[in-house]
């Protein structure tokens, strides 16, 4: 799963995606209409507005204020991952798996990891920042829609690689930089890019006092 990353506004390649968001006319309607602010440096978490990188109306790399999480079937947000190996044939997600793709830039997610105790029983331990080897951006796929007027996410996860497995099940679906516009675009085959999704992967245990 992938329900915590972190964006810092100071970062070089994050700063001027994360003013775009701020100067969108939608972040102001997002305010507006659900009174909430657009996230924009800090812990990210489920239901947070936050800056998304998707096409415009001309098929243009463009950024976006969304809203993370898809509503589901008992009406109330909540899907916030999807998993790619599924997105193809799930009715929630195959339309967006062909057509609606979308990019969301991160500083590194968080995972906590989950061990099995002596009675069975699966626990949370240490809490652990993670981030591609040798990137100060993370960029996690993610797939979008349109719900009640207003862009939504939901981002996509995959097998873990060795060295995360450890600490859980699941990793987002994340793409070096030169492969986002082949991603977000409507046109290109989203099975194609998969053999590029970054597995060399750096986790650095936090203090969870930290955040």
């Amino acid at each position: 799963m992938c329900t915590r990353y972190a964006l810092e506004k100071s970062l070089t390649g994050l700063k001027d995606i994360i003013e775009i968001a701020e100067r969108s006319s939608l972040t102001t309607k997002f305010i507006d209409t659900h009174a909430k602010p657009l996230i924009t440096d800090g812990e990210v978490r489920p239901t947070d507005i936050v800056p998304v990188i998707a096409p415009n109306s001309k098929g243009a790399r463009s950024v976006f204020p969304m809203q993370w999480g898809f509503i589901g079937r008992d009406n109330k947000r909540s899907i916030f991952n999807a998993r790619y190996e599924t997105a193809s044939i799930k009715p929630t997600f195959k339309e967006a798996w062909r057509t609606h793709r979308c990019i969301i830039p991160a500083s590194y997610y968080f995972e906590w990891e989950h061990f099995r105790s002596p009675d069975g029983r699966v626990k949370t331990g240490d809490k652990y920042a993670i981030q591609p080897n040798g990137s100060t951006i993370t960029w996690l796929c993610g797939l979008y829609n349109i719900e009640n007027g207003y862009p939504v996410f939901v981002i996509l996860t995959k097998e873990p690689t060795e060295n995360l497995k450890q600490i859980h099940d699941r990793m987002p679906l994340m793409l070096p930089e030169n492969k986002i516009d082949e991603w977000i675009n409507p046109s290109s085959t989203p099975e194609e890019l998969i053999p590029y999704a970054l597995s060399d992967v750096v986790a650095e245990k936090i203090l969870l006092s930290r955040y």
